[in-house]
């Protein structure tokens, strides 16, 4: 039913598949997947490199530290040569890693660690180039002999005369280089894998922080549109997913206490329209019957002529109010002196406010008070001012009416020491709908539209009460065109 108001919450709507959180994960895997490949690749290669020129240089250094030692300490004939060499493959501890070989100066085998047969001659381009150039040379890559991958360093041996005699070979396949980079690439997949995972966790639940909400939302939208005002979210988050919550639970709040106000609106005036009508209605038919005495005529003529002016003066509050509603108040906008339209309003009033048995202290400045803007909206403010004080004043009290000019701006201030207004109603007694508790008949626009006429010229209206002491009202204006442009 409209208007009526539902606070409980809402329940937490169920995550559909698709829409933002698959567009989200799908875009944002896309990107972390395109980096995470490239990182797991540039890894791989780092740590091929790596472990590739650890093993080339170990080779390296086994070879060219084993050649010094032999031309040094064993070069003096081909036989200490000779001698040195099968020993030194014999005693050979690094078996499971390297092979040492022994080549002649031909570059044929004549001691291998791994037992290969005496006159074999490795393929590789490092035993050629070392043994002619008398060079340290490596190779890294096929050695089509054994059908192995190699990384393999030959240094040439000579003897004290400078001739080259052979030269110290040492070989390691690639089979445990190969099995150690799977094995490294392996952990890469894993913990790449790992990585994925968390975030394809870390951004499911950041979605469901975000995603929820929104179903959340628009669930309480289509409540709202049904009719359900006043129904609030569940706020989890204290972020600005948080604080849309709170600014659509404010505005559904708003809403609710809109439309119960516009209900009460049309309730009040349905009745305020009702009871003049009915006066009229009942004193037309009176006076109907009671043509020959002139004393119930008259009398029943005065009310229906009261009710009659009463209900077009609500018309017009309701006209004014839909004008300013849609933005189609105009005002005549001109240059006049302000204490014509004060005290217009104030004579007008007068006889009624002494028939409330209410004094009328009335006090304007010599000088002209000019101020820019449309007279007749201006009055009808002054006007509903005093209508409010001539209801709610206390008999035998005043209403004391003061303009005046200060600092730029011209200011009428009015004031009755009738009830008052609560303290707690004030701040809304300028609300459109808003009918006070103390407040009899009228349909609560008056002062809503008073204060918008007053925006609308650029001035102020500010309403000052106190519970049985009475109320002050005081309207302030720009008191030229200059002061109102600035």
């Amino acid at each position: 039913m409209a208007g009526q108001k539902n606070t409980a919450s809402v329940p937490q709507a169920p995550t559909r598949g698709g829409g933002i959180k698959k567009r989200w994960i799908l875009s944002n895997m896309t990107v972390v997947l395109g980096i995470l490949m490239i990182f797991l690749v540039a890894a791989g290669f780092v740590v091929r490199q790596s472990y590739t020129n650890s093993l080339v240089s170990n080779v390296r250094m086994r070879a060219d530290t084993e050649a010094k030692y032999i031309n040094t300490n064993a070069s003096s004939s081909y036989g200490s040569f000779y001698e040195y060499a099968r020993h030194a493959v014999q005693s050979f501890a690094d078996k499971e890693q390297l092979e040492m070989q022994i080549l002649d100066e031909y570059g044929r085998v004549m001691f291998s660690s791994a037992g290969l047969t005496a006159g074999y001659m490795p393929t590789t381009s490092d035993v050629k180039e070392a043994l002619e150039e008398g060079v340290n040379s490596s190779y890294f890559g096929e050695d089509r002999g054994i059908n192995d991958s190699v990384a393999a360093t030959t240094a040439p041996v000579r003897l004290q005369s400078g001739e080259i005699v052979g030269g110290v070979r040492f070989v390691s396949s690639t089979r445990l280089l190969r099995a150690r980079l799977n094995q490294v690439y392996l952990e890469l997949i894993a913990a790449g894998a790992v990585v994925i995972l968390l975030i394809i966790i870390t951004n499911t639940m950041f979605l469901q922080s975000i995603v929820n909400p929104i179903l959340q939302i628009n669930l309480l939208a289509r409540k709202i549109a049904g009719g359900q005002l006043g129904t609030r979210l569940d706020v989890r988050y204290r972020d600005e997913i948080g604080e849309l919550c709170e600014t659509i639970n404010d505005m559904s709040q708003e809403l609710a206490r809109s439309e119960r106000m516009k209900n009460d609106f049309i309730s009040s005036v349905s009745h305020e329209l009702r009871t003049p009508l009915t006066a009229i209605n009942g004193w037309t038919e009176t006076v109907e019957n009671s043509l020959d005495d002139p004393e119930i005529a008259k009398m029943g003529l005065g009310i229906i002529k009261s009710e009659t002016l009463r209900l077009s003066q609500m018309v017009e509050e309701l006209l004014d109010f839909s004008r300013l509603e849609s933005g189609r108040l105009k005002l005549n906008m001109e240059v006049f002196d302000i204490r014509g339209e004060v005290y217009d309003a104030v004579f007008t009033y007068h006889e009624l406010l002494r028939k409330q048995n209410l004094t009328v202290n009335y006090n304007e400045p010599e000088e002209p008070v000019t101020v820019f803007g449309d007279r007749n909206r201006l009055k009808q403010v002054y006007l509903n001012i005093l209508d409010n004080a001539a209801k709610y004043g206390s008999a035998g009290n005043s209403v004391d009416i003061d303009v005046r000019q200060a600092g730029g701006e011209c200011v009428v201030s009015i004031r009755d020491y009738g009830q008052g207004i609560p303290e707690s109603e004030l701040p809304r007694v300028k609300e459109k709908f808003f009918k006070g508790s103390a407040y009899g008949r009228g349909a609560g626009i008056g002062l809503a539209v008073c204060n918008e006429i007053m925006s609308l010229h650029g001035g102020s209206m500010d309403i000052a009460s106190e519970v049985g002491k009475g109320t002050c009202v005081t309207v302030k204006l720009p008191t030229t065109v200059q002061e109102r442009q600035k």
